[in-house]
């Protein structure tokens, strides 16, 4: 599984938020609208909303981590994560891998799932989301994922700002 750790500062609290020191999101289908887009020479392609960068950007100066946990593995993520200064990336995380992934995070924080918050839209986020204290998804997530007990709905959906959504209700809590 490819990681990246883009920072070493300490975690913090989040006044209103209890616990929270991790806010993660997957890419495709939360970050972006879930599409695939190529070129004609075999470039890829994702629309990132710029409402979601600045959302991980203010919750990341409350002292919170952020980053991102996904199954591709892609220089366009690299790219994501690099621009906008998150502390963690974690790619081809598969069969399990993100919350795997996310132990391994929360590890090394020395933090626990109930103080991390996860925002996924399709099955291979299930058992992340299943596990974590703080649980979203878009609007348009699939059935299962809108199924997990307590999970907070989104009103928009999955590359429309669904996670600045997320993080504006976590601030304003």
């Amino acid at each position: 599984m490819a990681t990246t750790d883009i920072s070493n500062n300490p975690p913090a609290r989040v006044p209103g938020t209890a616990d929270l020191r991790l806010f993660l999101t997957d890419v495709d289908g939360t970050l972006t609208d879930g599409g695939m887009y190529y070129g004609s020479d075999g470039t890829e392609f994702k629309k990132f909303n710029t409402r979601d960068g600045m959302g991980l950007q203010m919750l990341q100066r409350t002292g919170v981590k952020v980053g991102i946990v996904t199954s591709e593995n892609t220089p366009i993520n690299v790219n994501r994560a690099r621009k906008l200064g998150l502390d963690y990336l974690k790619q081809s995380a598969r069969d399990g891998g993100k919350l795997a992934a996310v132990r391994e995070i929360c590890d090394e924080m020395g933090i626990t799932l109930q103080q991390v918050a996860y925002v996924g839209d399709d099955v291979n986020c299930y058992d992340l989301l299943a596990a974590v204290g703080w649980a979203a998804c878009p609007a348009d997530a699939c059935g299962k994922v809108r199924g997990i007990p307590g999970i907070h709905i989104l009103e928009r959906r999955g590359g429309d700002a669904c996670v600045r959504e997320w993080i504006d209700m976590i601030l304003a809590k």
